[in-house]
């Protein structure tokens, strides 16, 4: 009965491990995006839709049931995987993405998504900018420091591609969320810079989930606040527990 965590962008899995700690479980897998700290398979396209399809496969690997947990852009390909896939999870939760028409794309990701701009960008960012950067927005100094070793050109390149693949996924994906049949959370930093909570209660409303805002915090939850989050993850998952 695993629980799965998929991280995302400019993350690695590392970014979850404050809140694994803190969690209790010793069935956790921490799923790492191709090209993100790791190898590209063969013949991968690092788009939307490729890596939709890379975490549909993954989970098809994972005995089930599948409790499957994402945040950023992992949350945006779990909600994506479910809606094409509920019957492979027990239950899915994820937060600070948001798949909705009315969102528009914060300033760095419209960088990313500018031909020449994008890559100049990406050219001016390294590891040693990287770490401090995400250390402002609030994660620890060790998921911080593990992004940012992480940070390499083929990071870079699938971070432009996957970027430029989803300018219109709200528009793209939202239709698709009134598949979702399996029992969800949406969790949401309450000072998120990236996306306000009324996405998160938006895409709650979609898909049929609960929300749940979590307080004096920022987009990385999971990080700044490890504890309050995984209360709120063991109390999701004891409903469905034997006897839950």
């Amino acid at each position: 009965m695993p629980a799965v965590f998929v991280h995302g962008v400019p993350d690695t899995a590392g970014v979850w491990q404050p809140l694994i700690d803190c969690l209790g479980r010793d069935d956790v897998v921490a799923l790492s995006l191709p090209g993100f700290g790791t190898d590209l398979p063969d013949e991968f396209t690092a788009t939307k839709e490729g890596y939709v399809d890379w975490l549909l496969e993954e989970l098809r690997e994972i005995p089930d049931p599948i409790d499957l947990v994402g945040h950023d852009w992992g949350s945006m390909l779990v909600v994506r995987a479910v809606s094409l896939r509920s019957s492979l999870v027990r239950c899915w939760v994820g937060g600070g993405a948001p798949i909705d028409p009315d969102y528009v794309w914060h300033q760095t990701a419209q960088a990313w998504q500018t031909p020449k701009l994008g890559e100049q960008v990406m050219a001016q960012t390294t590891p040693a900018l990287l770490k401090p950067a995400l250390m402002e927005q609030g994660q620890p100094e060790a998921t911080a420091a593990d992004a940012a070793a992480a940070l390499d050109d083929t990071m870079k390149s699938c971070i432009l591609s996957l970027y430029r693949s989803a300018v219109n996924v709200g528009r793209e994906w939202t239709d698709d969320l009134g598949r979702i049949t399996a029992p969800g959370l949406v969790l949401w930093g309450e000072n998120d810079p990236y996306a306000k909570p009324e996405f998160g209660e938006k895409l709650a409303k979609r898909t049929g989930a609960r929300f749940e805002l979590i307080k004096d915090c920022g987009h990385w939850y999971q990080a700044q606040r490890p504890r309050e989050t995984a209360a709120v993850l063991r109390a999701f998952w004891k409903q469905f527990a034997p006897g839950g």
